[in-house]
């Protein structure tokens, strides 16, 4: 797929938004500033008045205003993925309910209020594992949304790639859906923002399959902004999804692309990088520079950001769905600051960049930034409501089905959830369906997107689980599948939980009832899986005796670096899992007899 350029009319409205202000929003905030000094010297921001007319000063502030992973959530997302946690001036925390583009919307507009020189960008997963709103139309809805956000450009993430290629430029540059056709009477325009895909080369043309990087412009203000995924990426994405692709690696592509813009005249550089870090804090203001700049984040961007050009100037990444603001040293030394905004638009970071206009370049020094909550206590927006209610009306015949019942909220929080263990038991007994010989399943937890809450979010009543609530759980479309392993292989898959790519970040896999082990993560390597402990209905697991194992298709695949699940023989595929998922609570609920949700405890973890 060619690089593609903004329509005329994308350019027209670039136009007409420059002339836009911007501004700090209200709501609860964490700062973080680069140096305590502001700007070099004694200039100030802003302009100068001299004699003989109102000139330009030699500094002037941009506002960017930043987010990622809204994963198409459109309405508040429930549960705790709806919810920040802020900590509190005596130690304590809180949890604020967050998130919902009507808020989102109405945050980000009275940010820009005030600010003459304002940009927004994101850093992927715009799209991809999207509640029903927006998932059963391929994302339309939130490409809608973001263009009614003024959304100026993003870099892609994985879950952009979910559908392929082929459906992200589609996305990108408008059309009905090739299979499912139009759903409105207006033809879907794609969006007016551009996607940047930098390290993402189309295999048989080794250019990148969209552009590699943007520059906003608004008078003698220039900032580029290049845009990158995880290298990972075919990693944790279904094989089909990047079939024909090739991921380079992030900090060279960003090099390179920094170097070409400097040569175009382009000195302020933003890198999107959908690529983070782990803070030492679920705080959303935690302060992750003390003691010292980034001392409290770790993870795979703080190697990228110390390797990353100095001529880069900011870094705002995504993918873990953590919050921070951070700085971390450059190859130079020099402190640069790395933010995230969590996900699900619950936050967006508010930065100002600091444009020296004698150099060209960003007055690092004077850069600051703070994480914002999206809160519900303001007015919705208004168009966003209407937008929503559109989508909605589309999908209620389908969403509004009430698939099951339960007694209380099921979570998908923790290494080992109840939720978790509530579908990895529905892919079990959908495999026995198949085949009566099915031992257990797994089911991976990046694949449990949100919790199933008791409270009634419409008005299907309490207890009720939705087919609309459902697909927010489960929104792949993955099958269930089946395969044979040895139990020695068996171990090694759980082994590789906690090895090789998921070393640092370990993948705890939910199970099935009737598996059980000890987990124990005050070791190292693959020794924190206690092999004298896996035992399936008490006893313990033969490696040499073949197992039947339930899994969904991703990870039949060696998906999310489970790399002996793609190995195993006599494979058996059945329904798609949200299926299976009905199935299970149709038969297993009712009214008057809903499902408690699982306790959680047939992994033993210790810390």
């Amino acid at each position: 797929m060619p690089a593609t350029s903004p329509a005329p009319a994308h350019q027209e409205r670039r136009r007409r938004r420059t002339n836009r202000f911007a501004a700090l929003a209200a709501g609860v905030v964490t700062v973080g500033a680069l140096a305590a000094a502001g700007l070099p010297g004694s200039a100030t921001a802003g302009e100068d008045h001299r004699k003989g007319g109102h000139w330009p000063g030699r500094y002037q502030d941009v506002q960017l205003l930043s987010f990622n992973d809204l994963h198409g959530n459109l309405e508040p997302p429930a549960g705790s993925s709806g919810r920040v946690t802020e900590q509190q001036a005596d130690g304590t925390t809180k949890t604020i309910d967050a998130g919902g583009v009507e808020y989102l919307a109405t945050h980000l507009r009275e940010a820009r209020k005030g600010e003459k020189y304002s940009v927004t960008a994101a850093g992927g997963d715009m799209v991809g594992a999207s509640p029903l709103i927006s998932g059963l139309f391929h994302d339309e809805p939130t490409i809608e949304a973001l263009n009614k956000l003024d959304l100026d450009v993003t870099s892609v993430g994985n879950h952009e790639f979910d559908e392929g290629a082929k459906e992200l430029g589609r996305l990108q540059n408008g059309g009905c859906h090739p299979k499912d056709g139009c759903y409105t009477d207006k033809k879907f325009k794609g969006a007016d923002f551009p996607y940047l895909a930098a390290n993402v080369l189309d295999e048989k043309t080794k250019k990148p399959i969209l552009k590699p990087y943007w520059v906003w412009k608004k008078k003698d203000v220039k900032v580029g902004f290049i845009g990158v995924t995880l290298e990972g990426t075919p990693d944790i994405v279904s094989a089909e999804g990047v079939k024909g692709l090739s991921f380079k690696d992030e900090v060279e592509t960003i090099n390179k692309y920094a170097k070409e813009l400097r040569k175009k005249g382009v000195k302020s550089i933003v890198a999107l990088i959908h690529e983070g870090g782990f803070p030492a804090s679920t705080s959303y203001n935690y302060d992750c520079d003390s003691p010292g700049a980034g001392d409290g984040i770790s993870g795979p961007i703080v190697d990228i950001a110390k390797n990353v050009t100095p001529q880069v100037d900011a870094l705002v990444t995504g993918h873990t769905h953590n919050a921070y603001v951070c700085s971390i040293d450059d190859p130079a030394g020099k402190p640069r600051m790395v933010t995230s905004a969590a996900s699900f638009g619950r936050l967006y970071t508010d930065t100002t960049l600091t444009y020296d206009r004698r150099t060209g370049d960003i007055a690092r020094t004077a850069v600051k930034s703070a994480n914002r909550v999206v809160t519900r206590d303001v007015p919705k927006a208004p168009d966003m409501t209407q937008l929503i209610s559109k989508w909605n009306t589309l999908a209620a015949p389908i969403g509004n089905r009430a698939i099951g019942y339960i007694s209380g909220d099921i979570g998908n929080t923790g290494s080992e959830s109840p939720l978790g263990d509530l579908i990895a038991d529905a892919q079990l007994a959908h495999g026995k369906q198949l085949d009566p010989e099915t031992d257990l399943a797994l089911m991976n937890p990046g694949g449990v997107r949100a919790p199933l809450t008791y409270a009634a979010k419409a008005g299907e009543g309490d207890g009720v689980v939705t087919y609309a609530e459902g697909f927010t759980v489960q929104p792949f479309a993955n099958t269930v599948n089946l395969q044979d392993f040895t139990g020695a292989q068996l171990i090694q898959v759980l082994k590789e939980q906690v090895t090789g790519p998921n070393a640092a970040a370990p993948k705890v896999l939910q199970v099935s009832s009737g598996l059980t082990y000890t987990l124990d993560l005050t070791k190292s390597g693959a020794d924190r899986v206690v092999t004298d402990s896996v035992k399936l209905d008490g006893k313990a697991i033969d490696p040499a005796a073949t197992y039947r194992v339930a899994t969904n298709s991703f990870l039949a695949g060696g998906g999310d670096g489970f790399p002996t699940l793609g190995q195993g023989t006599n494979d058996v595929v059945g329904l798609d899992d949200l299926a299976a998922l009905e199935q299970y609570l149709t038969a297993n609920s009712s009214a008057g007899n809903p499902i408690a949700p699982p306790n959680a405890d047939r992994i033993t973890i210790v810390k």
